[in-house]
């Protein structure tokens, strides 16, 4: 009789699971976070303002160099053996499931003319996926800096972000903007990336909860509504048919004073009601990430509570990407004594963040699980949101 047994778990260090996979060391190990985003939400595309923070939670890569023109992909999070694929064939939208993430930075570092000749990656991500914490993102960023840094490429973090949004844009085909790669790159541990996404200028702001006496909860729904599928896209759609219909390049330009007088003129117009509320979202977000950056520059982090709150009414009522799981959270945050809470992330699903007392964060994470449950929700994940370190070199 043939005895079956189980594989034996996937190592959790990439290393060794590179050296079990590939029959060799890597010549590294590199680290990248996924991120939250405190405020400015479907800004990045109108070239408006983000302010995300890292997660503790990384992908991380173990790599080696290849000569020979072939990229060899394994995570050990997915299911299935060894992704091969020849470097000077890889186009766009080709699929490849998760491997077309770090598969598109390959094609996108050789489009840009950079000497990547192949590679070996073996990859193990903690960073939750589908929960709106940029997961795609992490293992873009990962991939990367490790090339790099192997093939000494000499490109800034900022570099890294952009072709990291280039892979996700034109390989894989999701129209991101570039928040997402920029906060895995670029942010540091204890802050919130401050980021102009028109010209990429940024600034660290320091963001210690805890010497306020606060944690900022993440609570992700564990759910993810197929209604999400291309909406993305349509608020894309709708943002670019504001701004063309206002005579702007892009909704950045429309100062937060001329709002009212912009809707009006739109109305006049006979707009589509749809893009009017999209113009007020992003118009405001733009406004609300200005009121956070001043809130937290003269220390009042508490008063931060009520600008999530407004960014969730917009988001659910104006730019309509929420859905019922991430609505109870934060009804329900706010009635157990929440400062303030909001979807983070595209929405239809994914994640909610939640700004509290230290001393009540049990109790409201308490009253969010029980809320789920009365509701016939699976349970939800709830952990706290630590300002971390960007993408680096492990080893």
């Amino acid at each position: 009789m043939t005895e079956h047994h189980d594989p034996a778990p996937a190592p959790a260090d990439p290393a060794d699971a590179f050296t079990a996979l590939y029959g060799s060391a890597p010549e590294g190990v590199w680290a990248a976070p996924g991120r939250v985003n405190l405020i400015g939400e479907y800004t990045d595309f109108n070239d408006g303002f983000v302010m995300p923070l890292a997660l503790p939670h990384t992908a991380r890569a173990a790599v080696a160099r290849r000569t020979d023109g072939e990229l060899r992909l394994h995570s050990s999070d997915v299911p299935g053996g060894v992704v091969r694929l020849r470097i000077d064939e890889l186009a766009p939208h080709q699929g490849h499931g998760w491997a077309a993430y770090p598969a598109g930075v390959v094609w996108a570092l050789r489009e840009a003319g950079h000497p990547v000749t192949g590679a070996d990656i073996q990859l193990i991500s903690a960073v939750p996926t589908g929960a709106g914490l940029s997961s795609s993102a992490a293992l873009e960023v990962v991939t990367a800096l490790a090339l790099n840094d192997l093939f000494e490429l000499g490109l800034t973090a900022q570099e890294l972000a952009v072709i990291g949004q280039r892979a996700e844009n034109a390989f894989v085909g999701v129209p991101c903007g570039i928040m997402d790669q920029m906060a895995s790159a670029c942010c540091t541990e204890g802050h919130a990336l401050y980021l102009d996404t028109r010209d990429l200028t940024q600034r660290q702001v320091p963001f210690d909860l805890a010497a306020h006496g606060l944690r900022l909860l993440v609570v992700d729904t564990r759910v993810k509504h197929a209604l999400g599928d291309g909406a993305y896209a349509e608020r894309r759609a709708g943002c670019e048919a504001g701004a063309a219909a206002l005579g702007l390049r892009t909704l950045r330009d429309l100062p937060f004073p001329g709002l009212e007088t912009a809707l009006e003129t739109l109305a006049a117009s006979d707009a589509d009601e749809s893009v009017v509320r999209c113009v007020r979202h992003v118009v405001g977000d733009n406004e609300r990430v200005r009121q956070v950056i001043a809130l937290l520059d003269a220390g009042d982090v508490r008063a931060v509570g009520p600008v999530l709150d407004a960014g969730h009414a917009s988001l659910r009522d104006d730019l309509r990407v929420s859905c019922p799981e991430l609505d109870l959270v934060v009804s329900t945050a706010g009635g157990a004594g929440a400062l303030g809470a909001r979807m983070t992330g595209g929405g239809f699903g994914g994640s909610a963040i939640v700004l509290v007392d230290e001393a009540r964060a049990d109790a409201v994470a308490g009253a969010v699980r029980a809320a789920f449950a009365a509701a016939g929700h699976a349970e939800p994940g709830i952990f706290p949101a630590v300002p971390s370190a960007g993408a680096r070199r492990l080893a």
